[in-house]
């Protein structure tokens, strides 16, 4: 009888320890095993042009792969346990840059997350075309493209100051930059110069600004691109004043362009010294119609020499007046240095000859490069 109780002992304990053994083992094989993502390479580099590399994934569990910029893209998107090689497509740079771009592969899976870091070289910024003159003989030796927005360069340029009435009547007052009230009459926003003219508390304002005017220049190319206001009581200009004032009209005056907005698109050059002005109306002008000249930007250009003076709108040829060689400062005080000047004023003598619209204000002259070329 013992004997029976001792072999049902043993039974009973060997199966107890099978059945713990198999309970032991099947939770064993429930525990999950740690996902693992390796890639080969862990970085891709990509020349300008772009193109095609492989990146093998290798994972012990399903994994996406997705990317975080709109000129790479992968193939395939997904994959299974195992060795997986994925096809990176990078598209051709063609935004300039200082450094590459980057962007990066991430593959995952669950919560895990490995990536494959992508860069690619840009394109160095072409140098700017060399600013040729409009006229053969002529090399640039001064210029404002107002390529950077904000205030005016003021090592270039100086604001006039002056009260209305100052000349010709004129309603405008000239500011430096800006109003009592903080309006600007002069500003540089997108490439482009604007000569604001507004009214503010019953009184109007504007912008007058001189290039180089403490040295000018003597002789050579003068040019601006410029697009006009609109309305009756404007009045821009593009024009010289000599360095060295000794009154006016002895120590003559260029006005290469001249347009009031009771004419609109009626463009005029003109000559003033003590021979040749318009109180004597002796003055050497030339008008012309520059069709469009309120509606986008034209070329007015002069040639200044010691022999003669020429403008030219939009490559015509306007107004040429002639030395006389009569070493008369009367008729030819074109002998010393000058600077370029804008301005856009409002009414006056001649900008009011019609009258003024003051619904027209604001109105802006906008200029998108100065250049002077000398020989």
């Amino acid at each position: 009888m013992k004997i029976i109780k001792y072999i049902f002992f043993l039974i009973l304990c060997t199966t107890c320890c099978y059945t713990l053994a198999a309970c032991g083992d099947k939770e064993k094989d429930d525990i999950p095993a740690q996902v693992s993502i390796n890639c080969s390479p862990t970085s891709l580099s990509f020349d300008i042009q772009g193109g095609v590399q492989k990146v093998d994934v290798q994972t012990n569990r399903e994994f996406s792969v997705f990317t975080d910029a709109d000129w790479v893209t992968v193939t395939p998107t997904s994959g299974l346990s195992g060795t997986t090689t994925v096809s990176v497509t990078c598209a051709e740079n063609t935004i300039y840059g200082d450094a590459p771009r980057t962007a990066a592969l991430t593959i995952k899976s669950g919560t895990t997350r490995s990536t494959v870091s992508i860069s690619q070289l840009s394109p160095e910024k072409p140098a700017p075309s060399p600013i040729v003159s409009p006229i053969e003989g002529y090399s640039l030796v001064w210029n404002d493209e107002f390529d950077v927005d904000g205030k005016l360069d003021s090592q270039k340029w100086t604001h006039e100051v002056q009260k209305q009435g100052w000349v010709n009547n004129e309603l405008q007052n000239y500011v430096n930059t800006i109003s009592p009230e903080g309006k600007k009459v002069t500003e540089v926003v997108g490439g482009v110069l604007r000569i604001n003219c507004f009214k503010e508390n019953g009184k109007v304002y504007s912008g007058r600004v001189y290039g180089n005017k403490s040295k000018g220049f003597l002789y050579g190319v003068f040019e601006a691109r410029i697009k006009l206001p609109k309305g009756k009581g404007t009045w821009p200009a593009w024009w010289m004043m000599p360095v060295v004032y000794t009154g006016w009209p002895h120590c003559g005056e260029i006005d290469i362009m001249e347009e009031v907005g009771a004419d609109p698109n009626v463009v005029s050059s003109s000559i003033h010294c003590t021979a040749y002005n318009h109180p004597n109306n002796t003055q050497k002008t030339s008008s012309m119609t520059c069709k469009g000249a309120e509606d986008d930007f034209h070329t007015y250009t002069l040639e200044w020499t010691e022999n003669y003076i020429q403008t030219y709108v939009d490559g015509k040829k306007q107004l040429t007046f002639t030395n006389d060689k009569k070493n008369n400062d009367d008729t030819w005080p074109f002998h010393v240095a000058f600077y370029p000047i804008l301005n856009l004023a409002w009414g006056g003598d001649w900008g009011g000859y019609k009258g003024v619209d003051d619904s027209a204000l604001p109105v802006t002259m906008e200029v998108d490069y100065v250049r002077v070329f000398q020989k």
